[in-house]
């Protein structure tokens, strides 16, 4: 049996309108009061509300404001006008009661989220000692400044539009031409598509290449964001041990689980240091090629080679090689800069190019603009050779502090390339605990098995990033990490 509509209560109207500016305007105070009655039960389906002069009077003001604020509430399915009035639409059970829910109920969630997993708690970016953190106090700002300047002025208007979805043309171009002399990678600028840094680029080569269920090889211990991009694209993980020459793959393993994609840091293994052997770079092409698998090749920090000459690219080394290689300027530039490229493999690229259109969208474009400039000008160059001493000298000195002031057993791992030194530790010193404690101190060292699937007895110690912390810091730094692996110890024993 149905009830007529009732009249709604009154009593919530005795409470005036805030007059203050900060407060917003008379009708979206009384429109959002309305609204949060009807959601939160105050006005019950059915029930009239007052009339537009009744309630005008009521609250003290203009009866415009109260008819507006009912339209508002009508145009939103909240009320119903009719000849008798405005009455309280009968809104269905789960919307009424999503306000009485458990607060603390824990939102259901995609199940590969579970499978993605921190490896430790974040440190501030200013922290001493964090891994992949350049010398941003050594940034030319003043000439980015001018490039962005540049881009922004002699931009058409259409650049505030969406642009390319694979990116702005000049800066593809001068991507191409940069890696073809720097990185020896083969490439024309049509195969370079710009994502945002390489953790999206690493991503978009799982959208593109893997289904669900298909396998992903990746590096043990190795880069964290790898594992996260193909669990979310809900594929099967193996853990390929790394040693002094990189990834290790046996026939064996071929055979066993064979892969759809293959991560790996070749030139630079992150988090140990390794380069991957010519012979080995080889055998892992010529294997992919027969079991129709890709390489992802990350050139990790590449850039900032510290002894010897520019160890080559993977992707350059035969013709049509089946690698998609990736690269960042996170660390050859700033990381909030946000951007990132992958080289595509041109039958690859035939096969992707018009579903990649529909994916993506062409944004940043002043930014990637000012990019091309900052290459092309040979800005980005001249910091790279500034950047390339600098990190030098922070990495022999890092070691310098170490050997004198680490009063552990240890070995260091790395230093020819990049923004970091790896430490082993003996396994009696937990590296998870000392680098908990170290984030007290404001010093943010990685712990290196939280880089392992399954970490081995070999997997412990600590990942100094020397890039953004001063060369005179070392040694006391060192001094309190020492202190932090003593303390270590004696709470195992």
């Amino acid at each position: 049996m149905s009830h007529p509509p009732r009249p709604a209560a009154t009593a919530w109207l005795e409470s005036p309108l805030a007059r203050e500016r900060e407060a917003g305007s008379m009708q979206r105070q009384l429109h959002e009061r309305l609204k949060r009655a009807i959601l939160d039960g105050g006005l019950a389906p059915g029930s009239r509300l007052p009339g537009s002069r009744a309630l005008a009077e009521a609250l003290s003001i203009s009866r415009n404001t109260v008819t507006a604020a009912y339209e508002h509430l009508a145009a939103e399915g909240y009320v119903q006008p009719d000849r008798q009035g405005t009455r309280v639409t009968e809104l269905s059970p789960p919307a009424r009661a999503t306000r009485a829910a458990t607060p603390d109920a824990t939102p259901a969630t995609a199940s590969r989220l579970a499978r993605i997993q921190p490896g430790g708690p974040r440190a501030e970016m200013d922290a001493a000692l964090r891994p992949g953190m350049p010398a941003l106090s050594h940034f030319p700002a003043a000439a980015w400044r001018r490039a962005v300047d540049r881009a922004i002025r002699d931009a058409s208007p259409a650049t505030l539009g969406y642009g390319d979805p694979l990116g702005e043309a000049p800066l593809r171009a001068a991507i191409a031409r940069h890696l073809a002399i720097a990185r020896g990678v083969r490439c024309e600028p049509r195969q370079v598509v710009i994502a945002e840094g390489a953790q999206e680029a690493i991503s978009l080569c799982v959208r593109l290449l893997s289904n669900p269920g298909d396998t992903g090889w990746v590096e043990d211990p190795g880069y964290r964001g790898a594992k996260a991009a193909m669990h979310a694209g809900d594929m099967r993980i193996a853990a390929m041990r790394v040693d002094a020459e990189g990834l290790c793959a046996s026939e064996r393993d071929w055979q066993k689980h064979p892969p759809r994609l293959v991560y790996t840091t070749p030139s630079h293994q992150y988090p140990a240091g390794a380069v991957l052997s010519i012979a080995r770079r080889l055998a892992l092409i010529a294997q992919a090629r027969k079991h129709g698998t890709w390489i992802i090749e990350d050139d990790y920090d590449s850039e900032f080679r510290h002894t010897g000459e520019p160890i080559g690219a993977m992707q350059g080394l035969v013709d049509d090689a089946p690698v998609l290689y990736v690269g960042t300027f996170s660390k050859t530039m700033f990381p909030s800069l946000r951007l990132g490229f992958v080289v595509l493999p041109a039958p690859l690229l035939a096969a992707v190019q018009k579903p990649l259109e529909e994916m993506l969208r062409g944004g940043h474009r002043h930014e990637q603009l000012a990019m091309a400039d900052f290459i092309e000008s040979g800005q980005f160059s001249r910091h790279l050779g500034r950047m390339r001493r600098l990190y030098r000298e922070r990495q022999q000195a890092l070691r310098l502090a170490l050997n004198r002031h680490l009063k552990v057993p240890h070995e260091i791992d790395g230093g020819h390339c990049g923004l970091h030194l790896t430490v082993r530790l003996p396994p009696r010193f937990d590296d998870r605990q000392i680098a908990a404690e170290a984030l007290r101190h404001r010093l943010a060292p990685a712990a290196l098995s939280s880089f392992a699937i399954r970490p081995l007895p070999a997997d412990n110690g600590l990942v100094l990033g020397y890039g953004n912390t001063s060369a005179e810091l070392f040694e006391p730094l060192v001094k309190r990490l020492s202190q932090l692996a003593r303390a270590a110890e004696r709470g195992r024993a």
